[in-house]
């Protein structure tokens, strides 16, 4: 490990690749896009617009500006936190919208629905949209 900065500029691009004692290499872009490279094999990008993105073992999370933030697995399994308090599962078996109230709305691939409100209420509709279901 070298116990010095180390400092690339190529014109042709307009990138800047530094190499710190630590093993951190942070590339800035001419766009104003930076690229963090960590000694763990992480990675971070930071857009100029505040967009996050840090990759970690396989999965990948991006918080933006508002404060919504996408996370997704290894499985591929995606879940998105709104800055409303909203938070969408999307999985290869369904797509989940779950809402500050306690509603969950769950529509499945085969294009079933079903929503359970806050107050226990369940209701089901079938791939057509038609009520199989209203539980009181």
């Amino acid at each position: 490990m070298s116990l010095c900065l180390q400092v690339h500029y190529c014109a042709s691009t307009g990138t800047t690749r530094t190499v710190h004692p630590s093993g951190l290499e942070v590339v800035r872009f001419p766009d104003k896009r930076t690229e963090k490279f960590h000694p763990d094999g992480s990675k971070e990008v930071l857009f100029p617009d505040g967009t996050v993105t840090r990759l970690h073992d396989g999965q990948e999370e991006t918080v933006f500006p508002d404060g919504t933030s996408v996370s997704v697995a290894r499985n591929g399994d995606k879940t998105i936190v709104f800055s409303n308090g909203q938070r969408d599962i999307h999985t290869a078996e369904f797509k989940r919208r779950e809402y500050p109230d306690g509603t969950v709305r769950t529509v499945y691939c085969d294009g079933r629905q079903e929503t359970r409100d806050a107050s226990g209420r369940v209701k089901v509709r079938d791939e057509a949209r038609n009520r199989v279901l209203d539980w009181k």
